[in-house]
């Protein structure tokens, strides 16, 4: 009996060793299941991240650049007087009101406009830069009177006719490559040879300041806009002054060939542009009312196509014969424009106003628009069409349907007639 009693109670401490066993290892298992299900867990947190961080670096390597329809605009550190586009590359040239000239490339690939050089050889501001016509030379005037012919590719000041003027000099333009004009605050024009640093022509008929010069296609007649209002003509072949227009009623601010030479147009301080038969200088033939405060730089595009720019801040596209405002194209908001040039292709248009921006405008479309003299109604509204994107109710624009607010209202009877073409209707 009492072995049974022991064989009784040995087994049952086996049973209950054996009962504690299975429950320490059954802990044992279940504290091990849970540091590998945590390790799981975590590796199946941290390997879909790694892959998600390796999707977002492959997709950022292969996501491209933007193109924009224009260049960026730039932004300088003052006011910019001058522009001038290269005629074989993407590159263009300005000068600023502290005398530096500076040299940029111009992509419409986001990020890729960059500065190529810059230069401050100029003592006082820089009226204006022209390359040459084979790109590798960089004219540039000064008010501090010189005249700096630079090297394009390198950035260097090759030539300096430090007192070319005896006043400061406002305007330039290169006759051929070693041909150059230039205009000063006077009203004199000298014709430079620039192999020989010396002038061959030095003439004062104006009595204000020359705003504009241009040359036939002959190179043999220059053409010169004056504040003075009237518009003289030179032989630079016979190295003569050949005659002044007629006064008109406000400063001629510039002068462009137009019509394939049969036209010569001048903008001028009033808002009105003065045509000119060709070898007939004397006396305007035509003359259109842009309603602008002023016509300070003109640039042709086509042979009946120019823009223009004024001190209101808006760049104006205008036919000539049949004379008509054919849309706005850009605008700096608010500040006079100094300056305009066309890009080699014609495709861009560059703007610089006293807001110390440089701009770009598309003007592609103008090359294939055609204008009917047929007359049809004004809008009521009296906005100017929008010719790009970027300008005046162009969408993109933040001023949009603000254009022409300070222009006076029409009563209902000006508002149905078509904008005349001219105050005369000689051709």
């Amino acid at each position: 009996m009492c072995v049974l009693e022991c064989a009784s109670a040995c087994l049952t401490s086996l049973c209950v060793m054996a009962a504690s066993l299975e429950g320490n290892a059954f802990s044992t298992m279940t504290g091990l299941g849970g540091v590998k299900t945590e390790d799981i867990e975590d590796t199946s947190d941290e390997e879909p991240n790694e892959e998600v961080a390796e999707d977002d670096e492959t997709v950022e390597e292969q996501k491209e650049p933007r193109i924009r329809e224009t260049p960026e605009d730039i932004k300088l550190d003052a006011i910019v007087n001058t522009l001038a586009f290269h005629p074989k590359q993407d590159i263009f040239a300005a000068g600023d009101i502290d005398g530096d000239i500076y040299v940029y490339s111009y992509s419409c690939t986001e990020g890729e406009s960059k500065e190529l050089w810059s230069s401050g050889h100029h003592l006082k501001s820089c009226r204006e830069v022209a390359f040459s016509h084979d790109g590798q030379k960089l004219f540039s005037v000064s008010k501090d009177k010189s005249v700096h012919l630079m090297d394009v590719e390198a950035g260097k000041l090759v030539t300096r006719i430090t007192k070319a003027h005896s006043v400061p000099i406002n305007t330039l333009l290169l006759v051929d490559e070693n041909v150059l004009a230039t205009g000063d605050d006077d009203g004199t024009l000298k014709v430079w040879d620039m192999r020989k640093g010396t002038s061959f022509m030095d003439m004062k008929h104006h009595e204000d300041y020359i705003s504009g010069i241009a040359v036939d296609q002959a190179k043999r007649i220059l053409l010169t806009s004056s504040g003075d209002g009237t518009m003289g003509v030179f032989n630079i072949k016979r190295r003569r002054f050949e005659l002044l227009s007629e006064f008109q009623s406000g400063d001629l601010t510039s002068v462009a060939i137009m019509k394939r030479g049969k036209k010569v147009v001048c903008g001028s301080s009033e808002g009105t542009m003065y045509l000119f038969n060709w070898n007939g200088f004397g006396a305007t033939s035509d003359r259109f009312a842009v309603k602008a405060e002023s016509v300070d730089c003109i640039v042709p595009i086509t042979d009946s196509i120019l823009c223009a720019a004024s001190t209101d801040g808006v760049i104006r596209a205008v036919n000539l014969l049949p004379n008509r405002v054919l849309g706005c194209i850009g605008q700096h908001v608010g500040e006079p424009i100094e300056q305009i040039a066309c890009s080699r292709d014609s495709r861009f248009l560059a703007s610089c106003a006293h807001d110390q921006m440089i701009k770009f405008w598309d003007i592609s479309s103008l090359r294939d628009m055609t204008v009917s003299d047929y007359r049809k109604r004004k809008k009521k509204d009296g906005n100017l069409k929008s010719l790009s994107k970027k300008a005046y109710g162009g969408g993109d624009d933040f001023f949009s349907g603000l254009m022409e607010d300070s222009e006076p209202k029409k009563d209902e009877k000006e508002e149905d007639e078509e904008e005349s073409d001219s105050e005369s209707d000689s051709d």
